[in-house]
């Protein structure tokens, strides 16, 4: 039977394949370290689990609730926006609450989207950068992924040879996957270039406040009338480590996130009532359990690229975001991402993201999450030191196991 027209646009799933060699291995009994998808293993802070219990209780809240947030919450983000940024949001026209970050930008690009549009979009990236727009009829033009002297003549670029001219340019900053930070003067570079191109920009900062090296990661919108052209998405997943509770933001230009909203009405009724007060509960804290979140993950960050440098596998230290963004080693660079993923899970019993599926650019890394505790990336990098050095000298002679099932 013929896929249907959308279906037909998506590549296979890439992450699928390495979930598949997972399940296979353990129900031999293999015990994989899942370093692989960005789902943290900490748990939601007390304070903000016992909100959600004291809140649930009420009857009254288990109506339907807001689809575009309840006040609080919207307060409680601008709230934040103003400390952390000193960015001044309207709660009731410049914010609206999402169903995590990945929904709001697959839900803008419902809201924007017209087919044929170009969107400039970094490669490698986060798949729902360009996926969002292809299942909405956009074309997605490719860039650079690193925010540098490079990444204002590749819009140039991206400009002059897009027809129609591009509608919107995606950013994301602590990116996910690579790690890369930009600086305020390179938003500030890129926000002009919008204006004056009448581009809308639409940021990602899910991982504002992962950082390690002392200096907090910049908002687009502190750059001076970019809230003219942009939007930018938040999340409360790995800042709160509430991924399953599915709250994150979107803010920003009003006739934007007034698209945004109109999408949502007919989509959704908005996050449990609950979640939604716990959430404001979080956003309004004093931020220790924010500090705590990311001092763990600095931690093991460190244990991370130095147990694995000693194992022969060197791998940059991350400014920020839960992930490292890893150089295949040389020897099995040719085999690119996917396999060598394999190969980790049958060989080292280690499941890490393959490159490719962010973009055909990241074929030669692979994504390692810091989702295991300091002892159990210890016992990764052993089991990868034992890999690397019986296979790293016949890497073509060794071959995942599935190739012969």
């Amino acid at each position: 039977m013929e896929e249907f027209h959308k279906v037909r646009r998506l590549p296979p799933y890439v992450f699928e394949q390495v979930n598949r060699l997972k399940a296979s291995a353990r129900s031999r009994g293999a015990d994989i370290i899942d370093l692989g998808m960005g789902n943290p293993d900490l748990p939601t802070p007390k304070a903000i689990v016992d909100k959600l219990c004291e809140v649930v209780r009420d009857p009254r809240t288990h109506r339907y609730s807001s689809s575009r947030g309840i006040p609080g919450l919207r307060r409680a983000q601008a709230a934040y926006y103003g400390r952390r940024f000193g960015v001044k949001l309207n709660p009731d026209t410049q914010v609206v609450a999402t169903l995590g970050s990945k929904e709001g930008f697959a839900n803008m690009a419902q809201a924007i989207t017209a087919p044929g549009d170009v969107i400039l979009c970094p490669n490698p990236t986060y798949p729902i950068h360009a996926f969002g727009f292809i299942m909405s009829g956009g074309v997605i033009r490719s860039l650079q992924v690193e925010p540098d002297d490079g990444f204002i003549p590749a819009l140039e670029r991206g400009v002059k040879h897009s027809i129609p001219k591009p509608l919107a340019l995606i950013l994301n900053y602590p990116s996910n996957p690579t790690a890369l930070v930009a600086s305020l003067d390179f938003y500030k570079d890129v926000v002009a270039f919008a204006k004056k191109n009448d581009i809308i920009i639409l940021s990602d900062l899910a991982y504002s406040e992962i950082y390690f090296d002392g200096n907090p990661p910049p908002s687009v919108l502190q750059v001076p009338g970019a809230i003219d052209v942009c939007v930018e998405f938040t999340s409360m997943s790995k800042t709160f480590s509430m991924p399953g509770w599915r709250m994150g933001f979107a803010v920003g230009n009003e006739r934007l996130i007034s698209a945004l909203t109109r999408v949502k009405s007919y989509l959704d009724y908005g996050a449990f009532t609950p979640i939604q007060v716990a959430a404001a509960h979080a956003l309004n804290g004093d931020g220790a359990d924010v500090a705590e979140v990311r001092d763990i993950y600095h931690k093991r960050r460190d244990v991370m690229v130095d147990a694995f440098g000693r194992a022969g596998w060197t791998i940059p230290a991350p400014a920020a975001s839960m992930f490292a963004w890893a150089p295949i080693p040389e020897p099995f660079r040719h085999l690119g991402s996917l396999e060598f993923s394999k190969l980790l899970i049958e060989h080292a019993d280690v499941a890490v993201a393959p490159g490719v599926g962010f973009g055909e650019h990241g074929d030669e890394f692979v994504r390692v999450a810091l989702v295991e505790n300091e002892h159990r990336i210890r016992q990764a990098a052993r089991n990868i030191k034992r890999f690397l050095s019986t296979s790293a000298k016949q890497p073509n002679n060794v071959v995942p196991l599935s190739a012969h099932r």
